[in-house]
């Protein structure tokens, strides 16, 4: 990974559909509204895109912290932005400030954190979990340098 730069900004637009809504995610009842989770995958987006330009060929990034608040709802149809600020880089550990706002609005902000990632790695340690799955279940998967969950804690 390149150096990422402090303040390197990264947007991502959703426009809002009826499968964005709060009632398809949750209760039926629920006004016909973005739903948190949705708006919080545009702005994990948004930080993505920050980063993107100083992967190295085989990273990517997963997100590994999300503190946001959702205060204004949107209805279907309207266009939902999020932009995403780089605040702090320690080492593969990137901080993000994240915003979100629709036609009319800020809808939603908050922090956010990624991890940078080698895909090759990943993908091994996702394989060997899913083989644990079929071959004796999650305990015979045990992540490098950390005990197993014993359930007495």
């Amino acid at each position: 990974m390149r150096q990422i730069p402090l303040g390197a900004k990264g947007t991502s637009m959703l426009r809002v559909q009826p499968e964005h809504l709060a009632n398809r995610f949750k209760d039926a009842l629920l006004p016909q509204v973005l739903a948190t989770p949705v708006m919080i995958l545009v702005m994990e987006n948004a930080a993505l895109n920050a980063m993107r330009p100083y992967f190295d060929a085989g990273e990517s990034a997963v997100g590994t912290a999300v503190d946001v608040r959702h205060f204004a709802a949107t209805p279907v149809g309207h266009e939902v932005r999020a932009t995403a600020e780089v605040i702090n880089v320690e080492g593969r550990r990137v901080d993000f400030k994240v915003s979100a706002s629709d036609d009319k609005e800020e809808i939603g902000s908050g922090t956010h954190q990624r991890i940078v990632i080698d895909l090759g790695s990943f993908n091994e340690r996702l394989a060997e979990k899913g083989a644990s799955l079929r071959n004796g279940g999650p305990d015979s998967f045990r992540h490098k340098g950390l005990p197993a969950d014993r359930g007495d804690g």
